[in-house]
């Protein structure tokens, strides 16, 4: 085996589009298993299958970073992973050579999209106020993980790579 991608993640819909702190213990913690563990569960379960080396790749959003409104537990959530990957990163590369990265990818309509309130919103706001002045493909994502996986990045652990057409760098 050469390349994992986890791209898992769920949060009870009831719980995004209201505040943060009203999500209770169990929904929470569902968040957080099936979003943020099963990364961890799956490094352990494969790691032992990898070849000389590897890669594990993940998929973030800038809400784990910053604010989102509709994202709520979610965005609790992928800052959480985005902490295994630099935690799997030292472990993984240290003793199996294995390389652990994130994407962290604009808003692109997809189906777990769907379930975030005003996405269509987010998607304007994000072309608006990107330097590219749009918002990014699947393709795109698509393209970075292909880079992330290859030996062009073989230096690259560790890291949050933002596919966002540069959204991520705009103050206000």
């Amino acid at each position: 085996m050469d390349i994992i991608v986890h791209s898992i993640a769920y949060a009870n819909k009831e719980y995004l589009k209201d505040y943060y702190y009203k999500v209770d213990r169990e929904s929470f913690l569902e968040a957080m298993n099936i979003s943020v563990y099963s990364f961890t569960a799956i490094a352990r379960e494969f790691m032992n299958m990898f070849n000389k080396g590897g890669n594990l790749l993940t998929l973030s959003y800038y809400g784990a970073e910053k604010v989102v409104y509709n994202y709520n537990v979610m965005g609790v959530a992928k800052a959480a992973l985005e902490a295994s990957v630099k935690y799997l990163a030292r472990d993984l590369g240290e003793i199996k050579n294995i390389r652990v990265n994130a994407i962290s990818a604009g808003p692109i309509k997809t189906l777990a999209a769907s379930g975030i309130s005003q996405f269509s919103e987010i998607q304007k706001i994000s072309a608006e106020r990107s330097p590219l002045k749009r918002t990014v493909t699947i393709d795109e994502v698509g393209n970075a993980a292909v880079f992330l996986c290859s030996p062009l990045a073989s230096g690259i652990t560790g890291e949050i790579l933002y596919v966002d057409a540069g959204y991520n760098i705009i103050g206000m």
